[in-house]
């Protein structure tokens, strides 16, 4: 007997958010594979305007000239949460998205309030087009792109955890200096003025620290079939 899709009794639109390293990839995914639902990683989305511009010879570091390039390249994000895609001008872009030098870059690119409107319409059009609901996760979706998404989910941990995960996924990675990094990312989407990282006031925090994956994915499932049966 197959558990590994539930009957979805209604369209629902889960948002989780939080910094990185605290398991929103993995969970959303499982989540939205278990439940039937559709997926979003929106932060691959930042990361394949951040790659076109480099490839692209758009000086990353200039506000101006990244938002008179925000609106040019096509990105195209599949939503099957078992095999999410990621096209930008119908390249595939899902391995080359993934390099230190855009995620060194993707902060900056974000923090441009051309880019974060562009890629929030294209977010809130592919979450409008999920005919049996989705799971979207990113660091503003519950407050700033789905303000009114059924469930909201804010995950946490410790800077530490959150280290040694980030650490294990890159081969011969330095801890100590994965840290670092995760603490620098932190400040910098906490910090812009558009959209910043933020937990929205309705929702639910889950600190990830002391749990294993499937007790996170069982958390938010429970937390989906709750507010199911509220409606």
């Amino acid at each position: 007997m197959s558990t590994t899709v539930e009957t979805v009794s209604a369209s629902v639109i889960v948002a989780i958010d939080g910094p990185s390293g605290t398991g929103k990839s993995s969970t959303s995914k499982a989540v939205a594979a278990q439940l039937g639902l559709s997926y979003l990683d929106t932060g691959a989305q930042y990361r394949a305007i951040t790659w076109w511009m480099l490839n692209n010879g758009i000086d990353v570091q200039n506000a101006a000239e990244v938002a008179t390039a925000a609106a040019k390249p096509v990105i195209v994000s599949g939503t099957d949460p078992a095999a999410p895609t990621i096209t930008v001008d119908g390249e595939d872009a899902a391995g080359p998205i993934r390099t230190q030098e855009v995620t060194s870059k993707v902060s900056a690119v974000s923090a441009v309030p051309e880019v974060r409107s562009r890629i929030t319409e294209l977010q809130r059009a592919i979450a409008a087009g999920a005919e049996h609901g989705i799971v979207v996760e990113g660091r503003d979706i519950g407050t700033t792109v789905l303000p009114d998404a059924d469930l909201k989910i804010f995950l946490t941990a410790s800077p530490e955890a959150r280290a040694a995960r980030r650490s294990g996924e890159v081969k011969g990675s330095d801890l100590a200096a994965t840290k670092e990094a995760l603490i620098q990312r932190d400040a910098a989407d906490s910090g812009r003025k558009t959209s910043p990282l933020a937990k929205a006031d309705d929702a639910v925090e889950v600190d990830t620290t002391e749990l294993t994956l499937q007790q996170v994915i069982e958390c938010v499932v429970t937390l989906v079939g709750e507010k199911r049966a509220e409606r």
